[in-house]
């Protein structure tokens, strides 16, 4: 027996070999029961595949259309907008804070004109369309709802998802405008709007995608994700929504990194834990108590040497989202370390999840690890570890004090630079970095924005101002302004407000006016 002790970045150690008797409990749920281990459908992938998506947008509204409609072509179930810098921070095209950033990491979107370009000749009512916004997510859902009702679709039967996560925006990210109590707020606005407008719509995506990416550890992606829901869900009771219906409508977003057994454990653990979350905190219809999650490959993971390698990575991380039980999936572009993934990369990524489907025959029976021993343990192992961090985080009065303290920031830092250490002392090889390097023979062209994008976005801003009725857009900002001196819900303001052509950066600054800033 060797005497090496080996750990997962999560620090939890891994045995030599694992045996029944490493099993004091085994789950016996089924898929479908509480609590979902297994996964939250009865038949997962044989009934039907999960969702493929390919995250796009960049430069102008009309660029990123024929990439929606070359990816719809090519076989994918459902879109996923990425969004520019200035549009996830509420500023328009032409604020001077925006200057050099305008479709450069995502598609610029400043009014219903733009909405309404990047979904030319897309039906929303056929489509599931997933948004990563945050601060700004109510803007862009009313341009949705806005662009929906134009094309006359039925509103009960759009789907989709915005992330509408702030509190990892403080915590990970960056991209907030508002303090945590007011963004607060406006998310809940959200749940109580959709609940009725638009019943399909899952109102928020948690994520652990960004925590992942900055430098936490699974065990921590998934305790500080899971305890921003909790805050989330607590919000909405003490507005007295029904934890029964908004419930049925929280997703997550979860990263998939390459340690294959170790990511599978955690999406097994994150599904138990948030049953039992939902169950404590009130939820008796079994579907609000279902962990729903979408899953992207792990951009951190992704090298910009030898970047055909990361082919193989995205394909193992593939594979743990899929033995794992995720409900739809996102795979990274090979070149993405280098710029926005050409459109050649954008299919290889969905050619590796439609291989995963249709060849490996993983999809073919539910849970296919569940009963290994060694699965089984780390999920335990993951499970407690986990619940003894969000004890930490529950004693310092739950997920907004800890990041208002800080405490979930230093730990992701601390994690991110323990993680670089080993790297750099080489106990953790990453191949063609710090190990198995080569004269890099993979000259990949790197996807270029054009420069004249921002122009372009100006022109047409300063086009749509002096054509809409400017009379009508300044008394609705101002009724915006008085709805969000009340606690009346803001939606169907903001929604009046995007219909009469005010543009993101307009709507932001209102409110703020109103609540300020978060520095």
């Amino acid at each position: 027996m060797s005497n090496k002790k080996i750990f997962t970045d999560s620090g939890i150690e891994i045995k030599e070999t694992y045996i029944a008797e490493n099993l004091p409990t085994l789950d016996n749920s089924n898929a479908g029961e509480f609590p979902y281990t297994r996964g939250v459908q009865k038949s997962m992938y044989r009934g039907k595949v999960w969702t493929m998506r390919q995250y796009a947008g960049f430069s102008t509204a009309e660029e990123s259309n024929k990439r929606y409609h070359y990816l719809l072509n090519q076989g994918v179930s459902g879109l996923s907008v990425a969004f520019d810098l200035p549009t996830q921070i509420g500023y328009d095209s032409n604020h001077p804070l925006a200057d050099g950033e305008v479709g450069k990491v995502g598609v610029a979107i400043d009014s219903l004109e733009d909405m309404e370009k990047l979904f030319e000749g897309i039906q929303l009512e056929n489509i599931s369309t997933s948004m990563t916004i945050n601060a700004t997510g109510f803007i862009l859902l009313a341009f949705y709802v806005a662009l929906a009702k134009k094309q006359g679709a039925d509103l009960t039967k759009i789907n989709g998802t915005i992330q509408n996560d702030i509190l990892k925006e403080y915590a990970a990210r960056g991209t907030y405008i508002y303090p945590p109590q007011p963004s607060m707020r406006i998310i809940t606005d959200i749940f109580e709007w959709c609940s009725h407008t638009l019943p399909k719509w899952n109102t928020i995506s948690i994520s652990g995608y960004h925590i992942r990416e900055a430098g936490s550890t699974a065990v921590q992606e998934i305790a500080f994700t899971l305890s921003n829901g909790k805050a989330y869900v607590k919000a909405a009771l003490q507005k007295g929504l029904d934890i029964n219906v908004f419930g049925k409508r929280l997703s997550f977003f979860f990263n998939a990194h390459n340690n294959l057994f170790e990511e599978v454990a955690k999406f097994r653990a994150a599904r138990r834990i948030w049953a039992t979350i939902m169950k404590d905190l009130g939820a008796t219809d079994e579907k609000a108590m279902m962990l729903r999650f979408h899953t992207q490959t792990g951009g951190s993971t992704l090298t910009a040497q030898q970047p055909m390698n990361n082919i193989s990575r995205v394909t193992i991380q593939t594979l743990a989202a899929v033995l794992g039980g995720t409900q739809s999936l996102h795979t990274n572009g090979f070149d993405e370390a280098l710029s926005l993934p050409t459109e050649e990369a954008a299919k290889v990524a969905l050619r590796t999840q439609q291989i995963v489907a249709y060849e490996s025959g993983v999809a073919d029976t539910v849970d296919p690890l569940a009963g290994s021993y060694f699965v089984e343990t780390l999920t335990n192992e993951v499970e407690k570890s986990t619940l003894e961090l969000i004890a930490t985080i529950d004693a310092m009065g739950g997920s907004v004090a800890a990041i208002e303290s800080e405490f979930i920031q230093n730990e992701i830092a601390k994690s991110a630079y323990k993680y670089q250490q080993h790297i750099e002392d080489n106990s953790k090889i990453i191949v063609g970095v710090n190990n198995f390097i080569s004269p890099d023979d993979n000259k990949i062209p790197g996807f270029k924005i054009d420069e004249s994008i921002q122009k372009m976005q100006c022109d047409k801003l300063e086009k749509l101002k002096s054509t809409r009725d400017n009379k009508m857009v300044l008394s609705i900002l101002e009724k915006l302004t008085a709805t969000a001196n009340t606690s009346e819900n803001i939606m169907p303001i903001v929604l009046e407000a995007v219909e009469n052509h005010c543009t993101l950066g307009e709507i932001s600054d209102t409110l703020r006016a109103i609540f300020g800033e978060f520095k």
